[in-house]
C-alpha cells in the first residue's frame, strides 16, 4: 500500500507534537550513533566486537523507527474530533458486554501512539472491537469476533469527541 492509498489515522495535536519530537531527536542522533559504530570499528576484529554489533544492531532500530514515524505522521490528521452522530476515530466510547450490563468500559477509539498522552485505554480502529463500533450509534449492540474465536457482544452506551 502506497502513502497516498494508506488510511488516514486521527491523532491530538499533543499526540502528533510528541511523535515529532521524537522523530526530531532520533534524527538529530544519527550522527552520534553513526560515531559510535565508528568507534567500535577501529577496536578491531569486527567477528567477535559485541559493542560493534550492538551499535549496529540500535542503528537499524533507530532508523527503522524514523521510517516508521515519518509514514505515520505524512498519514495522520491532526485536530479536534469533530462531532458526529455516530462512534468514529477519536470518540471516546463507553460500551458494556452484553453479558454484564453492570460494568462499563470507557475507551479512546483511536491509534495507539496516542496512549501516553491520556490515561484513557486506546483501542485501534483496525481491531476487531473498533471495526465493529466504527459507525454505532448510542443503544446499538454490535458483535465482534475475538482473537479467540468466541462471538463478542456489546452495546455502545455512549460517546463523544476526545477532549485531550
Amino acid at each position: 500500500m502506497s502513502s497516498s492509498e494508506a488510511p488516514k489515522t486521527w491523532l491530538s495535536q499533543d499526540a502528533h507534537d510528541r511523535l515529532q519530537a521524537e522523530l526530531d531527536e532520533l534524527i538529530a542522533n544519527r550522527p552520534a550513533v553513526s560515531a559510535e559504530i565508528n568507534a567500535r570499528r577501529e577496536e578491531g576484529d569486527l567477528r567477535e566486537n559485541g559493542g560493534y554489533h550492538a551499535a549496529r544492531e540500535e542503528q537499524s532500530r533507530q532508523e527503522g523507527r524514523i521510517l516508521y514515524l515519518k509514514e505515520f505522521l505524512r498519514n495522520s490528521v491532526i485536530g479536534e474530533v469533530q462531532a458526529s452522530e455516530t462512534v468514529a476515530t477519536g470518540s471516546v466510547v463507553t460500551i458494556y458486554f452484553d453479558d454484564d450490563q453492570s460494568d462499563t468500559e470507557t475507551f479512546l477509539l483511536g491509534s495507539r501512539e496516542i496512549s501516553s498522552t491520556t490515561e484513557l485505554t486506546v483501542y485501534s480502529p483496525e481491531s476487531a472491537l473498533g471495526k465493529a463500533i466504527l459507525g454505532a450509534r448510542p443503544g446499538q449492540t454490535v458483535t465482534y469476533t475475538a482473537p479467540s474465536g468466541a462471538d463478542i457482544k456489546v452495546t455502545v452506551v455512549e460517546f463523544g469527541p476526545f477532549e485531550g
